[in-house]
């Protein structure tokens, strides 16, 4: 699918030292029911690098997809915030899938091991990639475009899917399972109060821990910060986060946009005044509850919404 090439736009940003002012209307996010949701392994026999057999070893993938009379072709991952070390599956998964299926998105949670589960990286990394791969190779089965593949996470869930768009290959094309020949690349990205970097002053240092552990290799650290790994092939990104989050500091998602905008790569950041960390689709906070209309707009906008035959 051709996309327009826009420049990048810094939507509601008056500078990232100063408070960025947006004023918005209130409004409850609609949920529209399609088929049941359903659960399948990520690795049917048995997950990469997986250290046992026990349910926390086996990496799932939670499939809500839209209507039929609603469903546009397009599909996100979703990658669930929790510091690595849980997975916020409630506010931060099931709730947003049930969004994305009222605009016509096929949703796909993914449930990714962390250290909660025993794993720090690269095991989360892998599964996030293991998912974008199943959704594009099984693309006609789950009625989805194979070129329209999106991912989005908050907060460490964010890092996650930042990561995603950054450290992706073109699949193995001697490998014999087919889901691995195929492009993890995903097709955009949306970011919402993202970890970005590591070893910076404004770090999530509890994310940072949960994943590298202590005294990790400086290389390490630095492929895992994702603004240090933009490049021209990084996915058109929209991003946001609130001036008040003292967890995850706006600083990461502003870094990350600026690195987009070096690699001109079309994106576009929200910084909301006023709104604590980890507000998931935010339905009751007056100021930033119009975040998911913006995404959308900006989805549509990009071409990413429309239908079309499969």
């Amino acid at each position: 699918m051709t996309q327009p090439q826009n420049p990048p736009a810094l939507h509601s940003f008056h500078g990232w030292r100063r408070s960025a002012l947006v004023f918005v209307v209130a409004a409850s996010i609609p949920t529209t029911a399609g088929a049941e949701p359903k659960t399948e392994l990520l690795w049917p026999n048995g997950a990469a690098g997986a250290t046992g057999s026990e349910e926390k070893d086996k990496p799932k993938l939670i499939l809500s997809l839209p209507e039929k009379s609603l469903a546009t072709g397009a599909a996100v991952i979703i990658c669930p915030g929790g510091g690595y070390t849980r997975l916020a599956m409630g506010h931060k998964g099931q709730e947003v899938a049930a969004w994305l299926n009222s605009i016509g998105v096929a949703a796909f949670i993914c449930d990714y091991r962390h250290r909660g589960k025993g794993y720090g990286h690269p095991a989360p990394l892998h599964d996030a990639q293991r998912a974008i791969r199943t959704v594009r190779a099984r693309a006609t089965d789950f009625g989805v475009d194979p070129a329209r593949i999106g991912i989005l996470g908050f907060s460490a869930g964010g890092h996650l899917a930042a990561t995603g768009a950054t450290l992706f290959d073109n699949g193995n094309a001697d490998a014999s399972d087919p889901i691995e020949r195929v492009s993890c690349r995903p097709d955009f990205a949306v970011l919402c109060y993202p970890v970005i970097a590591l070893d910076a002053p404004y770090t999530h240092r509890g994310s940072q821990q949960s994943l590298l552990g202590n005294d990790a290799d400086p290389k390490l650290i630095e492929q895992l910060s994702a603004e240090k790994q933009v490049t021209k092939q990084t996915p058109p990104t929209f991003l946001w986060h609130t001036n008040e989050d003292r967890g995850v500091p706006a600083e990461n998602s502003i870094q990350f946009y600026l690195a987009l905008r070096k690699a001109n790569v079309p994106a576009e950041l929200h910084i909301y005044e006023h709104g604590r960390h980890g507000l998931g689709l935010a339905k009751d906070i007056r100021a930033v509850s119009d975040w998911p209309r913006r995404c959308e707009e900006w989805l549509r906008g990009r071409g990413l919404l429309k239908k079309g035959e499969l």
